[in-house]
């Protein structure tokens, strides 16, 4: 993997990554030469207990650049301000310059709850060049290194002592809120560890004590043995409909033995969960014969400097849910008390994903 470091002409920091080297006379962009003001800060959430972060100037944010913009072609002119400087590489990864978090938060405004500066760090990690392609339509060793990508700035953003767990994902479709045209993910770095993680990592560390192995593992396990499931598999990674899945279509990746975050991938783990991403990826847009949205999440162990044993990389998919003619999003029984209704049977879902026949090449072929 190779790197550069760049700063950006609003003051914002920029890394490009690539599998090849990369021309250290390039030079970054940015819509503004203006620094970034923002100031979010978090209000304390009394009856759930948590942690939500205010951050008003987001309402000014970028929504869709023209869609006859391409970036690639030497001709095209970007008729909005671009994020991404001219030259050869693979990943591009910047400051969001309309951060919920940020180091730099400070002062946060006095309340009837306790409130706090909005400590931690929002990047967009672009990944590819390419308006046109996805994740799927990524080639092995891209994947890869985008994994390597994914690793770096967990170690980065962990090395500062503000930053307590970090959170890559990727938001796909306009169904689901994305705002620019090029495939691209987000990284949130939080002061504390978010509600969902936490509640995870506390059900593994119970299960570690007791039984001193993983909890995930444990049900990987399973998962292989019952053989019902399986997207994907191979020695080092699995892809599966969990048997408790929440959405018809969801399907978690991992590695089958266990490592607690992106830094501690082998190369080995690494190249077979490109395998596995693809293949899931590839999957959706098969069945649907269609760009599928969803949110991948990546879990992995709190940049606490502790040891975790009991953490176990993954990824979840949620895709909306789909009924005959339209795609379906969360009702009140979700978003209000918080349990998941699921309408189709994992086992059902999991044999539709199943017939999507993906070749040798990792491409569709009819089923």
């Amino acid at each position: 993997m190779y790197s550069h470091k760049l700063l950006k002409p609003d003051g914002r920091h920029l890394t490009l990554y690539s599998r090849y080297p990369i021309d250290s006379k390039i030079t970054a962009v940015s819509p503004s030469n203006e620094p970034v003001q923002a100031n979010p800060h978090l209000r304390w959430h009394p009856l759930r207990g948590e942690w939500v972060a205010y951050a008003s100037h987001r309402q000014a944010r970028t929504f869709m650049p023209p869609p006859e913009y391409n970036p690639l072609a030497p001709t095209s002119k970007p008729t909005f301000p671009t994020e991404l400087p001219l030259g050869r590489y693979d990943v591009a990864v910047f400051e969001n310059r309309f951060p919920s978090l940020t180091v730099a938060a400070h002062d946060p405004p006095q309340s009837i709850v306790e409130t706090l500066p909005a400590h931690g760090a929002c990047e967009v990690v672009v990944f590819t060049q390419d308006p046109q392609a996805s994740l799927g339509s990524l080639a092995l060793d891209h994947l890869d290194l985008l994994l390597q990508v994914w690793g770096d700035r967990t170690r980065v953003l962990g090395e500062n002592r503000q930053i307590q767990y970090v959170l890559p994902f990727e938001n796909k479709g306009v169904e689901v809120g994305v705002t620019l045209h090029h495939p691209h993910g987000q990284i949130y770095a939080y002061p504390f560890i978010p509600p969902v993680p936490a509640r995870m990592l506390e059900m593994q560390r119970h299960f570690y004590a007791e039984h001193q192995r993983g909890l995930l593992q444990d049900l990987i396990v399973n998962e292989i043995a019952d053989n019902q499931r399986i997207v994907y598999q191979d020695e080092a990674a699995i892809a599966f409909v969990p048997v408790c899945a929440r959405y018809p279509y969801e399907v978690w990746i991992a590695p089958i033995q266990p490592v607690a975050t992106f830094c501690d991938l082998s190369a080995a783990q690494r190249w077979s969960l490109a395998k596995a991403l693809k293949t899931v990826t590839l999957k959706y847009d098969g069945l649907w014969q269609r760009p599928f949205p969803y949110l991948m999440a990546w879990f992995q162990a709190p940049t606490d400097g502790e040891a975790h044993p009991e953490a176990h990389l993954h990824a979840q998919f949620y895709p909306p849910y789909r009924t005959s003619d339209r795609l379906k999003y969360l009702a009140g029984t979700e978003l209000a008390a918080g349990m998941f209704a699921n309408d189709a049977l994992p086992e059902e879902k999991a044999k539709e994903l199943q017939a999507v026949v993906i070749s040798s090449e990792l491409s569709i072929t009819p089923s």
